[in-house]
């Protein structure tokens, strides 16, 4: 039979940053967990190729830079498109989004700006169809027009942040996607991960419930505005498509943001049990 008794003691003695790492473990993908979807790039990579020409198809996104969610994150591609770039970014995710759509007849594809979703049977490819410019790439802003981006810039900008934490800017990036997406916040992935990143850039050390906390206050106080590039070369990022998706992000980071602080207090004076609500009211556990 089970003790009852022990097994209370046990969950009431586990403490707040060990349930907060059993969490980003939990949503942290495999290495394996996204290679049916991988496994559609050949193809994809061909036929954009073949019909609109390419100059290049890389991996970028959140897979790519190790802050991927499992159940949530898909596999994303940049693809460096030949040829005159159009007026409006709308003609170019249009002519993707058919060329792929001829091509996969039984699979849904649709413009999810600034990509083409493609959601195959066995997972989901996201493509992100960009033209080269003198320096990073011009892909379709979000919110409107054109905006220009240095994926391979940004990677390295938050490696060298993450290397400089032991790991640190990651695993912040992780868990503010972890509320983004139990939450239902609208959001940008890449926003937050930027956010994580430029936060602990400006820190002497990491310190996970401070950090989270902090970076969390953060964005609540600059009322989630758009970000500088903080490499210094691409266009500002944008946190929301809409005003409206601002709004319900703002009224939900606000509440995060006081769950957070009382999780960072209780966790400090070592009320472990109360610290591990206050998370799973953040987190939506």
């Amino acid at each position: 039979m089970f003790d009852d008794d022990a097994i209370g003691s046990a969950i009431m003695s586990e403490t707040a940053r060990a349930w907060l790492n059993s969490l980003t473990s939990l949503y942290t993908p495999t290495s394996s967990q996204f290679d049916a979807a991988k496994s559609h790039r050949a193809s994809i990579e061909m036929r954009l190729d073949a019909y609109l020409g390419l100059h290049d198809m890389f991996e970028i996104g959140s897979l790519r830079h190790g802050t991927g969610i499992w159940q949530y994150s898909d596999a994303d591609y940049l693809a460096s498109l030949k040829g005159v770039q159009p007026e409006s970014p709308w003609t170019m995710l249009n002519r993707v989004k058919d060329t792929l759509q001829d091509r996969f007849p039984n699979t849904t594809i649709v413009v999810r700006r600034p990509a083409v979703v493609c959601r195959f049977s066995d997972g989901m490819v996201e493509v992100v169809p960009a033209y080269p410019a003198a320096s990073g790439y011009w892909m379709a802003n979000p919110a409107d027009g054109w905006m220009k981006t240095h994926p391979k810039e940004h990677n390295k900008y938050v490696n060298d942040v993450n290397a400089k934490h032991n790991g640190g800017a990651k695993t912040l990036a992780r868990q503010l996607k972890i509320w983004k997406y139990l939450r239902n916040v609208p959001v940008s992935s890449c926003y937050l991960e930027m956010r994580a990143a430029k936060h602990l850039d400006g820190e002497s050390s990491y310190s996970p419930f401070w950090d989270l906390y902090l970076a969390l206050d953060k964005m609540y106080e600059a009322n989630l505005a758009a970000m500088n590039d903080p490499t210094g070369l691409g266009s500002r990022f944008g946190a929301c498509s809409s005003e409206s998706n601002r709004q319900d992000a703002l009224s939900k980071l606000g509440r995060a943001v006081t769950r957070a602080n009382k999780a960072r207090e209780y966790e400090a004076d070592g009320e472990h049990a109360e610290a591990i609500e206050q998370l799973k009211l953040l987190f939506n556990r």
